[in-house]
């Protein structure tokens, strides 16, 4: 009797060492914390997500719950909390959301700001900016306009709340003027939530002390040209380096001053998509009204734009979605549906008309490339020399925001309703 309490006592804690085990490896399980993810280039570490579902059906669809408002920014998880940022538009008011992740039940909402609508592109919508967490503070962003709408005398507006929906600070660091509106995602970096506001007038990037909302540093940008990049952050050749596309340029800033480490002129005038890096590189997809695709060198120092293109490319280019880097892999979906598939070192492989328009970035997870279009068809595929498509899920709804992955589940936004995908 003895011998056998010894052995279930040490199944049982056989077991629960396999547990620990399992629950420390860092694939497990990642929070998605922000605009395209923990790295913000919209790679996720985890290895079992979804390839199969149906939005019509049901079908591998954990739940589904209607969204109060409008916008187009893409939710963000942090462990059981899903954050949302919407607009109710009869009521000009601009809303913070959190739902419980493993239900979706909505644990509070909250009035960030009541402002005019701005004047937007058809595209845009007035709830643009993804929040960023650090769990403990959620940063959310949205436009103050003018009177009656007007860009005049708009501006940022950036606040935090903690998880109990408290709103800690509130502070509006600067204008920002654009007929097509407004969407500038927050980036954490150290004691930091750092701002683009690339505006058509007295641009700048700012950064704000994470627990007052004061301003730390603001630097100017002095194309003075509308673009909503978000920027990445990352160390390269021994430096730290937070690196956009935007306002005639790209160009790489060190995050803990705004000091700049060196620039490329154009290669156009306005940018959407973010950056991304790999294999040494930094790609880019813009934009209008000329469409390049580029590869840096970033180990260079002031202006660049002669002596550290790798390569370039004008085909199949990409205004608004986001490309992503997978191993030697670069992929890209025009705005029009041309999916591209490159090597690092510029050789086109394969392209594919995926669907008729696309506005979501990329997503990555477990080597698979995720591409959302315009009209919720999810089409899943493998980066490799040859085309190779897995699968194509259909959500039945429109969708606009960009894919978040965590915890084994994917949650996309559609235009009315937020879906967990994933049981």
């Amino acid at each position: 009797m003895p011998q056998l309490r010894f052995s279930r006592r040490c199944l049982v804690l056989f077991g629960l060492a396999l547990f620990m085990l399992g629950s420390a490896s860092p694939v497990q399980a990642e929070n998605w914390p922000g605009w395209r993810g923990p790295r913000g280039d919209g790679t996720s570490q985890e290895q079992k997500i979804p390839t199969q579902w149906d939005g019509t059906t049901g079908d591998n669809i954990a739940w589904k719950v209607e969204v109060p408002g409008t916008g187009h920014a893409s939710p963000v998880v942090w462990e059981d909390r899903i954050l949302l940022a919407s607009c109710l538009e009869e009521e000009q008011d601009r809303i913070l959301l959190c739902l419980d992740r493993r239900t979706g039940e909505t644990l509070w909402r909250k009035s960030v700001l009541q402002s005019p609508l701005e004047k937007k592109h058809h595209l845009n919508s007035y709830a643009s900016s993804t929040p960023a967490t650090d769990g403990r503070q959620i940063y959310v962003t949205f436009l103050e306009a003018g009177q009656a709408g007007s860009a005049q005398g708009a501006r940022m507006a950036v606040a935090a709340y903690d998880f109990e929906g408290n709103q800690q600070w509130l502070v509006r660091p600067g204008p920002f003027s654009s007929v097509h509106g407004y969407c500038s995602c927050p980036v954490l970096f150290e004691d930091k939530v750092i701002v683009n506001g690339d505006h058509d007038g007295e641009a700048y990037l700012v950064a704000l002390d994470r627990r007052t909302g004061k301003t730390l540093w603001k630097v100017p940008r002095e194309n003075k040209t509308r673009s909503y990049s978000t920027p990445i952050i990352r160390t390269i050749d021994g430096r730290c380096q937070m690196i956009l596309s935007g306002s005639k340029s790209v160009a790489s800033y060190d995050p803990h001053d705004g000091s700049r480490h060196w620039i490329v002129d154009g290669p156009t005038e306005q940018f959407v998509a973010s950056v991304v890096y790999n294999e040494g590189l930094v790609f880019l997809t813009a934009g209008f009204p000329e469409h390049h695709i580029l590869a840096i060198r970033p180990d260079g120092h002031g202006n660049v734009t002669d002596t550290h293109i790798a390569w370039r490319t004008t085909e199949n280019t990409s205004y608004v979605p986001s490309p992503i880097a997978v191993g030697d892999y670069f992929l890209v979906v025009s705005d029009e549906g041309i999916a591209s598939c490159y090597r690092s070192y510029g050789q086109r492989v394969w392209k594919k008309r995926l669907g008729p328009h696309f506005s979501a970035s990329l997503a990555a997870a477990a080597g698979l490339v995720y591409f959302l279009s315009d009209e919720g068809v999810t089409t899943i595929v493998r980066p490799d020399d040859q085309y190779q498509q897995l699968a194509k899920n259909a959500l039945g709804e429109a969708c606009y925001a960009s894919p978040a992955i965590s915890q084994g589940q994917i949650f996309l936004r559609g235009e009315k309703h937020l879906y967990a995908i994933g049981k």
